[in-house]
């Protein structure tokens, strides 16, 4: 059965970086990174293709980069200028068949790493 498995995450100040990494057991076509705050639902966080097309949320443009190498068969996510509002529990998430990040798609994906805090604080 494919497997994600998270690592990375951690608490760090407002302003600091941290990268997260994630190790598959197959290829996915689409992979990515998905978040969910307290009280708040999950939501679609990066996702890149094997194209090396990317998706953003708009709350992270230009302050996280999303990466994959398929040889490795892992994604990372580098997360940079870190707000509190980041904080949450972050999970790597992938699936076989494109599309990969139309909004039916990242409400589809049925693989899931068991996820890693990040916590930022002020």
């Amino acid at each position: 059965q494919a497997r994600l498995v998270e690592s990375g995450g951690g608490s760090v100040q407002a302003g600091s970086s941290l990268r997260l990494s994630c190790a598959a057991s197959s290829y996915f076509y689409c992979m990515g990174w998905f978040r969910q705050a307290p009280k708040k639902e999950r939501e679609a966080v990066a996702i890149v293709n094997p194209g090396g097309d990317t998706y953003y949320a708009d709350s992270v443009k230009g302050r996280f980069t999303v990466s994959r190498d398929d040889a490795k068969k892992t994604v990372a996510l580098q997360m940079n200028s870190l707000d509190p509002e980041d904080t949450g529990i972050y999970y790597c998430a992938a699936r076989f068949s494109t599309p990969c990040y139309t909004s039916s798609a990242l409400a589809d994906y049925k693989y899931w790493g068991q996820g890693t805090q990040v916590t930022v604080s002020s």
